[in-house]
């Protein structure tokens, strides 16, 4: 029993749920990257488990040195006031240090994928912690933009984890289409979680400007998410046009859903699509990929 405590204990400091969402965009880099050079899956196995180890062990060391940092706000807020930096359940030494040990392991695991990818490990954990973490997310409105650079790091590091640069256009659509997804994603969840953002003084779109400015804003970046789409063009018109498809279906559930009935329903509608759109694209995106490399083996 002390065990399993202890286990979901650890979840909460890791963020576990978060792991495994960003490990889908990164397989995604992974997989079209070696379809697009040709290269074998098998003669690659090594890098494989080498780049997801090592990016889940960065993004793990992420979320524990958030944790730790933010456990001033956290304590002001509902769903985080319960996080085990907040009640003490483990002390703030362990999660210091087992940060560190998974940064460090995290990005030699990287490094021996490829140095590539471990610099844009690195760069990413950087990002999150400094610009986003311990800047931006306290003082201005514009924190989920900045926070969206090292959101969407994890498909531009599977990618370099196997190919020799990150310069194709579909390594930059996959990164780009991360970076513009996360604005209607967070905006819909601030919408969602506004009184605790009020509570810990947390500067969310919603809570500074409204619900009005935060469903404009909206609108705005899904339209660039549909035009982000066409970079994946060069590759293949058959992901062009499930990217174009989520994107047009996401923004005409904004336009045309229920903001004007209840803003609180359209902002649920918006988070569940927003999952929809992301497990969408980046799983077409992987299938696509494994059979292009099947069909080459035979």
């Amino acid at each position: 029993m002390e065990k399993q405590l202890q286990k979901t204990l650890w979840a909460q400091v890791v963020k576990t749920g978060i792991i495994k969402s960003n490990l889908i965009p990164m397989i995604a880099g992974l997989m079209l990257a070696l379809y697009t050079y040709q290269y074998s899956f098998v003669d690659n196995i090594w890098n494989i488990i080498l780049a997801i180890s090592g990016t889940a062990a960065v993004i793990a060391a992420a979320g524990a040195f958030n944790n730790l940092y933010d456990r001033d706000i956290d304590a002001l807020m509902a769903r985080t006031k319960i996080r085990p930096t907040v009640t003490g359940s483990i002390t703030i030494k362990k999660v210091l240090a087992a940060a560190v040990l998974l940064l460090v392991l995290g990005l030699v695991l990287l490094y021996f994928a490829s140095p590539l990818a471990s610099f844009l490990g690195l760069l990413g954990i950087v990002f999150y912690i400094v610009p986003y973490t311990m800047w931006t997310k306290r003082y201005t409105i514009w924190n989920t933009e900045v926070g969206s650079v090292s959101g969407a790091m994890p498909p531009l590091i599977g990618w370099a984890a196997v190919a020799p640069d990150i310069w194709h256009p579909a390594c930059w659509a996959l990164f780009l289409i991360m970076v513009i997804w996360q604005m209607p994603h967070f905006y819909a969840i601030a919408i969602r979680k506004q009184k605790d953002y009020t509570a810990a003084g947390i500067p969310m779109l919603p809570v500074i400007k409204g619900a009005e400015r935060t469903y404009l804003q909206t609108n705005v970046y899904l339209v660039l998410l549909i035009l982000s789409s066409f970079l994946f063009l060069p590759l293949s018109l058959g992901l062009t046009l499930v990217s174009l498809l989520l994107g047009f279906l996401w923004l005409g559930l904004s336009l045309f859903g229920s903001r004007k009935e209840n803003i609180e329903r359209w902002a649920n509608k918006m988070f569940l699509f927003s999952l929809v759109h992301m497990l969408g694209v980046y799983f077409t995106v992987i299938i696509y990929a494994s059979i292009g490399l099947f069909l080459n083996v035979l």
